[in-house]
């Protein structure tokens, strides 16, 4: 565990920090409702055992299909945004550039051997990029915060905005505290002159060892004059979707986990149907679901997370996106809806 890549957690001033929240208590961070990660009859060794015979049908047969865009030269006059499979997306919006949990190592574990990436999935790398006005981070699991990809990424960096207690990971790989802003739940900050970042309650866990809920994890509300976006992150179901649409919707789009879920652990992850219903919670004109695509970190077939979601979205009436890897997305314009998976 004194591997780099691992992090590190709280510590000294920054535990002592965190211990202000209200979302902090008995030595870990809660969630509103009591959360267990994995139902109580689970058991490790069974999980382990379905890990390791994995059916086929997790990978995708064939390499997945792509687009490359130009990420240096997007329409300065649009909102776009742009996913890279799973949890990675790009959100340029009022000529900014907002890099939301950038994993571009091949593998979403801290070993190379486990978790790789899909054939296809890894079109992009960190050089692709533009400079980055904000980097977001929801919170610190290997498949939303990448130690190699950070690494690269950080010299063309302006702005880190990430949940509390994750400063103690950047920090401790290099990266200056004094670009780093962290957020507790409903906290919210200006990050440019017309852009306001609210953080916001999310049902899940976080860690990098086995020391659980250390450092927090959050959705969050983008808003600028003309448009609001809901940053998902991950999430298992409950009321907080629908507290946060009252009080920040609607919203123009809502990028929400659709994938890596199963029996065992419903708390933490979402069912696509609930995916569709956090949708309408959060009053969005759109969804985008994410999280799947590119890892298999869960059990089931690697496209039945978007094909569960569209059903349940056509049965709900939820007007649903469904973009390749790298395929542009302009708000209120352009929503891509290819089955490209077939």
């Amino acid at each position: 565990m004194g591997l780099k890549i691992f992090g590190r957690n709280p510590e000294g001033r920054e535990l002592e920090k965190i211990k202000n929240s209200p979302q902090y208590r008995d030595g870990s961070f809660q969630n509103q409702t009591e959360t267990v990660v994995t139902v109580e009859n689970a058991s490790f060794l069974q999980i382990m055992w379905r890990f390791m015979n994995k059916p086929a049908d997790t990978k995708p047969p064939k390499k997945i299909p792509s687009v490359i865009t130009d990420l240096k030269s997007l329409d300065q006059d649009k909102a776009v945004i742009i996913w890279f499979g799973h949890s990675s997306y790009l959100i340029y919006i009022n000529q900014k550039n907002i890099l939301v949990d950038p994993v571009f190592c091949g593998h979403a574990s801290p070993f190379s051997f486990t978790a790789r990436s899909f054939d296809g999935a890894d079109v992009y790398s960190v050089g692709d990029f533009p400079d980055i006005d904000l980097l977001l981070l929801t919170h610190d699991h290997y498949d939303h915060l990448d130690y190699k990809t950070l690494q690269k990424l950080a010299p063309r960096v302006s702005r880190i905005c990430t949940s509390l207690g994750v400063a103690s990971h950047l920090t401790y790989w290099g990266i200056d505290e004094d670009i780093i802003t962290e957020f507790d739940w409903w906290q919210r900050k200006k990050i440019a002159d017309d852009m306001e970042l609210i953080a916001a309650p999310a049902r899940h866990f976080s860690g990098r060892t086995f020391a659980r809920a250390k450092t927090l994890w959050s959705s969050f509300v983008l808003r600028t004059p003309e448009h609001c976006i809901y940053i998902g992150g991950d999430s298992g179901y409950e009321t907080h979707f629908k507290t946060i649409g009252e009080q920040y919707g609607p919203m123009d789009i809502a990028i929400l986990e659709c994938g890596q879920y199963d029996e065992q652990w419903p708390n933490i992850h979402m069912m696509p149907e609930q995916t569709v219903e956090a949708a309408l919670d959060l009053r969005a004109k759109m969804l985008l679901p994410v999280h799947w695509g590119k890892f298999s970190l869960s059990l089931h077939p690697w496209d039945e997370p978007i094909r569960r979601a569209l059903a349940k979205a056509s049965e709900l009436n939820v007007k649903i996106t469904t973009p390749k890897i790298g395929e542009p997305l302009i708000l209120g314009e352009a929503y891509p809806q290819e089955i490209w998976w077939q």
